[in-house]
């Protein structure tokens, strides 16, 4: 595990973004071990006792959604998502700069096609109930909401450090070209 140290010229902001990711991968963990008790659960009620939970398939559905959703924000805080640096790379300090801008900008603009459409999903079917649990199908989209919101407070933090000078050059480029460099 990751330390919880304070690491030498944290802003707040990141203080409070690194201990909500933490609580973040705690809740992930929390869903995979759900989901791993409800489908074996299931499994083994099937097959020794010709039984089942029927509902354990939707909240194990609903579970993995939200599991990827949080641990999607987890890994932008910890820029972990794969891509690419072929153009970015070859560009001066300025020019990788000016790229990370426009990206953040972006970036935002996904946030809020995002929020307000999972917002809208979560309107539309306040009342609508899932078939299985009978819960309202505004748990399954409000995650978009979460994660939306999650995401920006996280760009909008290494926003503000890059328009600050607190990001180093090596840093300028925020994707990883292989999984083996994580």
């Amino acid at each position: 595990m990751k330390a919880l140290a304070k690491p030498a010229g944290e802003l707040a902001g990141d203080r409070i973004l690194r201990l909500y990711c933490r609580g973040l991968e705690y809740v992930v963990a929390g869903c995979l071990v759900a989901m791993v008790l409800l489908v074996f659960g299931n499994v083994v009620l099937r097959y020794a006792f010709n039984s089942g939970i029927a509902v354990s398939e939707e909240i194990s559905r609903w579970l993995f959604v939200w599991l990827t959703f949080l641990g999607g924000t987890v890994a932008l805080r910890e820029h972990g998502h794969l891509g690419t640096e072929v153009l970015v790379g070859r560009l001066g300090v300025t020019g990788k700069k000016v790229c990370l801008v426009v990206g953040y900008v972006l970036m935002f603009w996904v946030c809020w096609l995002l929020f307000s459409g999972s917002l809208a999903q979560a309107r539309i079917n306040w009342d609508v109930s899932a078939p299985s649990s009978g819960a309202s199908m505004a748990w399954f989209y409000s995650v978009g909401v979460v994660f939306s919101v999650s995401a920006a407070a996280i760009l909008g933090m290494d926003l503000f450090k890059l328009l600050t000078g607190r990001v180093a050059d090596a840093d300028l480029i925020i994707v990883r070209e292989s999984e083996e460099q994580a």
